[in-house]
């Protein structure tokens, strides 16, 4: 078998085998507050809680791009915690594969041997990945945009390329590039933890059952001595983790942060014609009595005004006519 499959045959298992039980500690640790994940979570999820490389590679990426994927100490109680679970993955995992696929007897430790190798080959390969690719997509993005505005596309258009095949060709080209890179630097370090699995085997015995009692060694591995006792614990781990994460969150109904709260917006009332008539008519009524009450009143002030002139002539007359006489 080839050092990849080897690799990719007991990593991938190995993720899928311990993610549901990291997971439920992220949400634990996420309810209570104690990481705040960026943009990046997705990353995050799928580098910490997938792949059980990662528990050395992340904090040199960290320290070293000056990448930051959440912020807060719950980071750093996912990275200790991941390593008892992925040990034990591994060993499961591990154990199954020898008999299975390389027909040897797995040796004690085997979890933790497949650990230890896995997260120093993930300390020093994936932060030399990282930057590879990011150097790599940086000047793929620089020359995919320098490609959109050559000369010979401006002559076949007018203005240029139009902005959505422009959008569409440099995605293609550096996404394109990226892709590529990424998926062979990822089957290198496969390949070499596949060759790490391949020296650990050599030093291991072949198994001596035939493929039937090697089934039978398959099936007894995977039934408890005591199944009461792991159906017991099983289910009061469920309830601890059920009671904590009840306990510890916040608010039983999501809302909004004060930050980011919405006006409220109160919905229009229905529109009924005969009503906005009747109102409208009503309003012409009212407006039509205060013009003719503004009309009133303005008459009325202008008639007090003309006898108010007329008094002051006609006692300007008498005083006139009073002077006059000898």
């Amino acid at each position: 078998m080839s050092p990849t499959k080897i690799g990719f045959g007991i990593l991938w298992p190995a993720c899928w085998t311990g993610i549901p039980i990291k997971a439920v500690i992220a949400v634990i640790v996420m309810t209570m507050g104690l990481v705040h994940f960026e943009g990046r979570f997705g990353l995050a999820v799928v580098m910490l809680l997938i792949s059980p490389v990662t528990v050395f590679a992340i904090p040199i990426i960290m320290a070293v791009f000056g990448t930051h994927f959440g912020e807060g100490i719950g980071l750093e109680i996912l990275f200790w915690l991941s390593i008892p679970v992925d040990i034990w993955a591994f060993g499961l995992v591990g154990r199954t594969y020898f008999l299975e696929r390389l027909r040897k007897e797995p040796p004690d430790g085997l979890g933790l041997a497949l650990w230890w190798r896995a997260a120093l080959v993930g300390a020093f390969f994936l932060p030399a990945l990282w930057g590879a690719v990011s150097f790599v997509t940086d000047n793929a993005i620089t020359a995919s945009r320098s490609m959109a505005e050559i000369e010979s596309l401006r002559q076949i258009f007018d203005n240029g390329l139009p902005i959505a095949e422009r959008i569409g060709l440099e995605l293609t080209i550096w996404g394109t590039i990226s892709s590529a890179l990424l998926i062979v630097l990822s089957l290198i370090g496969v390949s070499i933890f596949g060759q790490i699995i391949r020296r650990i085997s050599q030093d291991c015995k072949p198994t001596s059952e035939n493929y039937q009692g090697l089934i039978t060694r398959w099936d007894l591995m995977r039934v408890p001595a005591d199944q009461g006792l792991l159906l017991g614990s099983l289910a009061g781990v469920g309830v601890v983790m059920s009671l904590v994460f009840w306990t510890v969150l916040p608010v039983t109904t999501p809302h909004p942060h004060e930050c980011c709260q919405k006006p409220e917006v109160q919905a229009e009332p229905v529109f009924k014609p005969v009503e906005a008539l009747n109102k409208n008519a009503q309003r012409l009524v009212l407006l039509t009595a205060q013009v003719e009450a503004m009309e009133r009143q303005k008459a009325e002030t202008k008639g007090q005004i003309e006898k108010g002139k007329g008094k002051a002539e006609g006692e300007t007359a008498k005083d006139s006519s009073a002077k006059t006489k000898p």
